[in-house]
């Protein structure tokens, strides 16, 4: 189920990102909604090298609350210049908070 999740996911990511970037790269509210959808990305990327490489759930729940909190930024940036790319965003972020609970119970179970 992951995989099929995360490639639907990382697609609707892609159009919002696009449907933002399309408007003009020179707004500054185009260009700061990009910076935090790329450093989003960087969290995202982060989450799964603490949790599996690292077997670090401490480490790992810290990175994928930041993300949540910079996921649903993006997405208000985002709407701010596309309501549809802020929308689309949705089910990223139900995907990380339902993943952060999961992180939760692992570090309170472990």
């Amino acid at each position: 189920m992951f995989g099929p999740a995360w490639t639907l996911l990382y697609v609707l990511m892609a159009v919002a990102a696009w449907l933002v970037a399309r408007t003009g790269l020179d707004q500054r509210s185009v260009q700061i909604a990009l910076v935090l959808y790329v450093a989003q990305l960087a969290l995202n990327l982060s989450w799964p090298l603490l949790f599996f490489g690292a077997r670090a759930p401490g480490g790992a729940l810290v990175d994928i609350v930041a993300l949540c909190v910079l996921v649903a930024v993006t997405a208000v940036a985002f709407y701010r210049i596309d309501s549809l790319a802020g929308w689309i965003l949705a089910p990223y972020l139900a995907w990380i908070l339902f993943a952060t609970s999961l992180n939760l119970w692992i570090v309170l179970k472990n």
